[in-house]
């Protein structure tokens, strides 16, 4: 348990999805935490799955689908360096000029290899988190989908107003 925080849930599992509102369109969502910020209450992140369609094969083009998390809204897709994007997950299909046939699809995600000795991967401290999706030289439309695990907690006072501060300060 971090510092100023005391768990006031059991772990909680936050289903999510978001689809694309046209092809290859930077799209997001915004999820509602219900926190109550009366009582200083955050919700302590301790796993993230996020998954993306699969980009489609698209003969001579290189294609992707990229998908995101994060605890403020965005208006272009976050790269995990981003100080408020928790998760990424990312698939690609590489061609060669002899087309797809000779294409190589990759996939990465931000979570590959699990944190050891980790207590949390992150604390949301507003209402809400982001979901990001978008596609780049897709057919058709992609779907970004997934789940957020973790508890509610309740924050002292100067902790609190520092997390808030913080996340608002990282839009």
């Amino acid at each position: 348990m971090p510092k100023g925080l005391k768990s006031t849930s059991s772990l909680i599992t936050i289903g999510f999805s978001v689809a694309e509102a046209g092809v290859n369109t930077f799209t997001q969502t915004q999820v509602d935490l219900q926190l109550n910020p009366l009582d200083n209450e955050v919700f302590v992140v301790q796993a993230i799955d996020i998954q993306g369609d699969f980009p489609d094969a698209v003969n001579g083009l290189n294609t992707s689908v990229n998908t995101a998390l994060t605890t403020t809204s965005r208006t272009t897709m976050p790269r995990l360096s981003d100080s408020a994007c928790l998760a990424t997950s990312e698939s690609q299909i590489r061609v060669t000029p002899a087309g797809v046939e000779a294409g190589a699809p990759f996939m990465e995600h931000s979570m590959d290899t699990p944190p050891a000795m980790l207590e949390y991967i992150g604390i949301i401290s507003t209402n809400d988190f982001f979901v990001q999706v978008e596609g780049a030289n897709n057919i058709n439309l992609k779907l970004a989908q997934g789940k957020m695990y973790g508890y509610r907690a309740r924050a002292d006072a100067s902790v609190y107003a520092a997390l808030v501060q913080s996340e608002v300060l990282s839009a």
